[in-house]
């Protein structure tokens, strides 16, 4: 029994162990990679760092950097190598850094239209600026300092690629390409960094000798998403050297886009003095103290020399500028001028209408002028007594309402024959509208013309019919013996002779209309 509980109890241990010894890790590796958490101090550096927007100047440049070869500045990114063969280039800063600490952030982008690319992208911190077309990705070899490349394509046919590495060199060894450098990388991991999604990210620290290289995949659109590359203890990197990032194709070829580069400087709590913000701000003061009294003096002596140009100085000032007082009556002064515009506006419609009420009342006066000297009908018992208009001699209440009802019968008459004429232009619209969706191209057999045509055919034969009744009542003959009685002279002709005839011209007629639409629905497909 004390064997098996030993046995059960073993495996517990070594779990137990194992989850300690990682959790101190994790702590371990989270101080050394986050500065902040220890109290060490963080300050952006803007003279080692560039970031869109406006990343280039109107003239191209991109401010504290230089960059040659084929590498190419716009607003947004710097693009380092194009995806062309055999191209390279470079950007590297103006000026050598003043600390000693770093922490580097760069967010680029590879991408190529092929499975496979090349050659790839490196970042630099040297003694010495590099070169903008270099042997080992668009600069120098034999560099004094650190390069974090980003390799592409397979040289040594280990099928290890994208691969990103540390090399260290002190100024005396040349990079081997034909193994990828693999003899002289300080650490290096394998990670995919072509064609993806989101932008790539790599964060590259040096603090108190450990250099640390963590690397965002691009696969999400978490800044923060970074895992660890690489981390190597006691690298001596040379103090006040310059950043860089090179990039260059081969046979195959990428497009090596830098979007940021954001560097930071690491400095030990209590190392970095705050600039006296103070003293400067005291310092400020005093001067634009001391020239507003000379500007004063100035201004008094040029008044004792020149008192004329002086005082008219003064007065075209004071016309220039208002007083509160001033701007508050001339305020007072445009709204009782709006009032006042607006009050002579509706004095003035009031005018005409009244001016219309007196010529109406002129009219009526006038068009009962006739009837004024005429007694008025006597009122009807029990009905009211008829009302005269005050001021208006002849005219009565009684006229009055027989005008407006004249006027009211008018208005409806009118009301009518406007109804009437719409009636007769909606009627025409549709006669027009079945004219023009009638097709043009063939003739229809039962169509609007031929019912037309057989419509003014029976109104022809009625008014013929009409026409012979009457020529038998002028003769004093029936209608019915017309047909049957001899003809007074041997020339007469007969109703049934002269229907046929009438009956063939109206057939010539109809043939000869149906010949000529047929006509001119052929010449229209000619268009």
């Amino acid at each position: 029994m004390q064997a098996t509980g030993s046995k059960l109890l073993l495996p517990t241990i070594c779990k137990f162990l194992a989850i300690f010894c990682i959790i101190i890790t994790e702590n371990y590796v989270a101080a050394n990679l986050n500065p902040s958490a220890i109290g060490v101090h963080r300050r952006f550096e803007y003279k080692y760092s560039f970031k869109p927007p406006y990343l280039a100047q109107k003239d191209g440049t991109v401010p504290f950097w230089e960059y040659g070869g084929n590498a190419i500045a716009s607003a947004e990114s710097v693009r380092v190598a194009p995806s062309l063969r055999s191209q390279k280039g470079a950007i590297w800063t103006k000026s050598q850094t003043n600390f000693d600490w770093w922490d580097v952030e760069i967010v680029f982008r590879v991408t190529g239209r092929g499975r496979i690319g090349a050659d790839g992208l490196a970042f630099w911190y040297t003694t010495e600026k590099g070169d903008y077309n270099g042997p080992v990705f668009g600069s120098s070899d034999r560099w004094n300092g650190l390069a974090i490349i980003f390799d592409s394509f397979d040289n040594d046919n280990k099928h290890n690629n994208p691969y990103i590495s540390a090399v260290l060199n002190d100024g005396t060894k040349q990079y081997d390409h034909a193994n990828d450098g693999t003899t002289q990388l300080l650490s290096g991991c394998l990670r995919d960094f072509r064609n993806k999604p989101f932008p790539t990210r790599a964060r590259i620290e040096y603090y108190n000798n450990v250099l640390t290289v963590l690397i965002h995949n691009g696969m999400t659109n978490n800044n923060d998403d970074y895992e660890m590359c690489l981390r190597a203890d006691g690298v001596q990197l040379p103090k006040n050297g310059y950043f860089g990032i090179s990039a260059a194709t081969g046979g195959l070829a990428d497009d090596h886009d830098v979007f940021h580069f954001l560097t930071t400087s690491l400095h030990a709590a209590g190392q970095v003095q705050e600039p006296p913000k103070v003293d400067n701000q005291e310092k400020l003061t005093q001067e634009y103290k001391e020239y507003q009294e000379k500007l004063e003096k100035q201004k008094q002596e040029y008044k004792k020399e020149h008192p004329n140009e002086a005082h008219k100085d003064e007065e075209e000032w004071e016309e220039f500028y208002e007083s509160e007082n001033q701007r508050e009556l001339r305020q007072i002064w445009q709204g009782q001028s709006q009032i006042g515009e607006h009050l002579r506006e509706l004095s003035r419609k009031m005018d005409e209408v009244i001016g219309r009420q007196e010529n109406t009342l002129s009219l009526v006066s006038r068009g009962c002028a006739t009837g004024a000297g005429q007694a008025l009908p006597p009122a009807a018992a029990g009905s009211a007594p008829v009302q005269q208009l005050p001021g208006v001699v002849g005219v009565t209440r009684q006229d009055v309402d027989l005008l407006i009802a004249n006027q009211n019968i008018l208005l409806s008459t009118i009301r009518e024959i406007r109804q009437l004429a719409g009636d007769i232009n909606v009627r025409t619209d549709n006669i027009q509208t079945n004219q023009k969706n009638a097709p043009t191209a063939q003739i229809q057999s039962t169509g609007y013309d031929v019912q037309s045509l057989i419509t003014e055919m029976r109104d022809g034969m009625n008014q013929v019919k009409q026409g012979i009744s009457h020529v038998g009542q002028r003769l004093g003959m029936p209608q019915g013996s017309a047909q049957t009685a001899p003809c007074p002279t041997g020339s007469c002709v007969g109703v049934t002779l002269f229907l046929s005839v009438t009956v063939v011209q109206l057939l010539l007629v109809f043939i000869y209309n149906i010949f000529k639409n047929r006509s001119e629905a052929q010449a229209k497909k000619f268009y």
